[in-house]
């Protein structure tokens, strides 16, 4: 399957969510909500998915919780097979935990560009989870099979570039 321009979509998203963390830090405001500030400060305007978020989120929740949501997502956009469920379930879970409307409103946003985004996970509940995150992560999820130990003999293999990005062997692209 190609899908080049699905994981170029989701880098150039990344690099939204990332810009909209610096615009929002750069405001000075650790306490101040992120909707609040989406709707009132010119730089912030571009990102309707800041709006998508719960109206208690802080900036600097919201710098943790991009963190945690998108950690994975540089290594998951290189592999060669994509893992979709992980790439859209730490997001769900780390970026619109109990906001079940707002997950709804960023699938939409997101599927303009990228069409599977976000489909196949279970249903969200509203309001936030009664676990720890720490415990949370103990528990099974999709992301598990793509963070899982290689056996030893592989981290001294040489690396070969296979697939996308990378040309393969004898292409002139």
């Amino acid at each position: 399957m190609d899908d080049r321009f699905d994981r170029r979509e989701l880098l150039l998203h990344l690099g939204d969510m990332l810009e909209a963390l610096s615009c929002l830090t750069r405001t000075g405001r650790p306490d101040a909500k992120v909707v609040q500030l989406a709707g009132s400060q010119e730089s912030l305007q571009e990102f309707d998915f800041l709006r998508a978020l719960t109206p208690k989120m802080t900036v600097a929740d919201f710098g943790a919780h991009v963190a945690t949501a998108f950690f994975l997502w540089p290594k998951e956009l290189l592999e060669t097979d994509l893992n979709r469920k992980a790439l859209a379930s730490t997001v769900q879970h780390d970026l619109f935990d109990g906001n079940p409307s707002g997950w709804n409103v960023y699938v939409t946003h997101m599927q303009k560009k990228v069409k599977w985004f976000g489909t196949g996970l279970p249903a969200m509940k509203s309001g936030a989870s009664s676990q720890p995150a720490h415990a949370e992560a103990e528990d099974a999820s999709p992301v598990e099979a793509s963070v899982e130990s290689e056996p030893s003999a592989e981290w001294d293999a040489p690396d070969e570039k296979k697939g996308w990005p990378w040309p393969q062997p004898g292409s002139t692209s």
